[in-house]
């Protein structure tokens, strides 16, 4: 059956204020950035005019170390390192969490109180919650004092802060969250009646999980690792200061062209940034119709 055209009309309207919403302060936005970034510019000002230089600049030393890899090149790979590594234990913790409180958690009342005890890492800043790990894994914090004093080493580790194992610490830390909520809200719909007809029909714990569990949890599972994987990669803040300012990621890129007053060659890495994004959502979004879930 075909709407009619009041309908139509109608279902417009309603979704007008969104759209103007949306056009006005992302599309917007982001037309002006991939503008930008085709200016050519010195040291003091933009110049209107189709140019290439923002993008070649940025890549104008990897041809001369092939087959190795220029520095922009590894940054963009170390991005991509510290979000993978993010996003498999978000995901593993996240639906770990989100698979107590959906069937183990017989309560309602119990589930929304937990769910909602699960933002309390929320009230405070990213920043505080990003720094208070510095005291913990310092060379003469609680982790390095607790462990020695233990016998389990002879001198501090200096691996757990300002490492690679830090900067994934914390963002797993601040990130789990964004993972919890969307794997629960997948889980609460799945009808329990299912999981027993499979333990009926003599399937392990393992096979039910697998073969029914997460096939019906995949809409929640990508949504969460869309929620994840955007904002790690634009994240240079959480990475500087845990990483000790050694880990370089894509974000510093852009934060130093901008302090450069480089607009144009920062708007270009800008928009290489958000092309590797779309791509990875592009490729999670095709695993499920995200529309029907949301």
């Amino acid at each position: 059956m075909f709407k009619s055209p009041s309908k139509n009309l109608v279902a417009w309207l309603q979704a007008g204020p969104m759209m103007l919403v949306f056009a006005a302060f992302f599309l917007l936005p982001l037309c002006f950035v991939v503008m930008v970034s085709f200016w050519d510019y010195n040291e003091y000002e933009m110049i209107p005019g189709f140019t290439t230089r923002g993008y070649y600049e940025s890549f104008e030393g990897c041809v001369a170390q092939l087959p190795g890899l220029c520095t922009i090149l590894k940054t963009y790979l170390e991005t991509i390192k510290l979000c993978f590594l993010t996003w498999a234990f978000t995901l593993v913790i996240g639906f770990s969490v989100a698979y107590f409180l959906a069937f183990h958690i017989k309560s309602k009342s119990m589930q929304i109180g937990l769910s909602l005890l699960c933002t309390i890492p929320f009230w405070t800043s990213n920043v505080i919650r990003m720094i208070a790990w510095i005291p913990l894994l310092g060379r003469n914090g609680l982790v390095n004092s607790g462990l020695m004093h233990m016998g389990v080493i002879d001198k501090p580790l200096d691996w757990l802060l300002f490492s690679e194992f830090a900067v994934v610490l914390s963002l797993v830390h601040l990130f789990t969250f964004f993972m919890v909520v969307p794997i629960f809200n997948s889980l609460i719909r799945i009808d329990k009646r299912l999981i027993e007809a499979a333990y009926d029909a003599g399937a392990t714990g393992w096979q039910t999980l697998w073969n029914v569990v997460i096939p019906l949890a995949k809409p929640g599972i990508v949504i969460g690792s869309i929620f994840v994987i955007t904002i790690v990669m634009g994240d240079f803040i959480t990475i500087g200061v845990m990483g000790g300012q050694q880990l370089a990621a894509a974000g510093k890129i852009i934060e130093v062209r901008l302090n450069a007053l480089q607009f144009p060659a920062a708007a270009a890495n800008a928009v290489i940034l958000l092309v590797i994004t779309f791509l990875i959502i592009s490729a999670l979004s095709k695993l499920v119709d995200i529309r029907k879930e949301l």
